[in-house]
């Protein structure tokens, strides 16, 4: 019987938005993806990168998190673990780190900082969202 998923090619997420919205669901399709047996690098920048620091109180509309929990959606906490239990690779595009005057220090244990021909590479030929 053959596999939905071929070869399990990678998935490359881009997150470039600030918004908890955004952030919240690149990590929702990065987690589902490496559970399926895919491997899955998300690449953040610029504002996105305020979703690998680990206080992300800074992202727009972040109290939306809350709301989640009390209605049973997994948090951003939650995500971010399974993500990382999964094996899903975390990169901070060093740039994007710059330009939103963010320090490297204050990134969750295991995130790389990288630039975006890393993340590219890494990518591959699999597919890429954008958030």
């Amino acid at each position: 019987m053959a596999s939905s998923i071929r070869s399990h090619p990678s998935l490359g997420i881009l997150l470039l938005s600030g918004a908890h919205e955004r952030a919240h669901y690149a990590f929702v399709l990065a987690a589902g993806a490496a559970a399926l047996g895919r491997p899955v690098v998300l690449f953040a920048t610029n504002a996105g990168c305020r979703a690998l620091l680990t206080d992300w109180s800074g992202l727009e509309q972040a109290g939306r998190d809350a709301v989640l929990r009390e209605r049973g959606v997994a948090g951003l906490d939650e995500l971010r673990e399974a993500a990382a239990s999964l094996g899903v690779r975390l990169i901070a595009c060093e740039a994007g780190l710059r330009a939103e005057a963010l320090d490297a220090a204050g990134l969750l244990p295991g995130v790389e900082v990288a630039g975006v021909a890393t993340f590219l590479s890494a990518c591959a030929e699999g597919q890429m969202l954008t958030f």
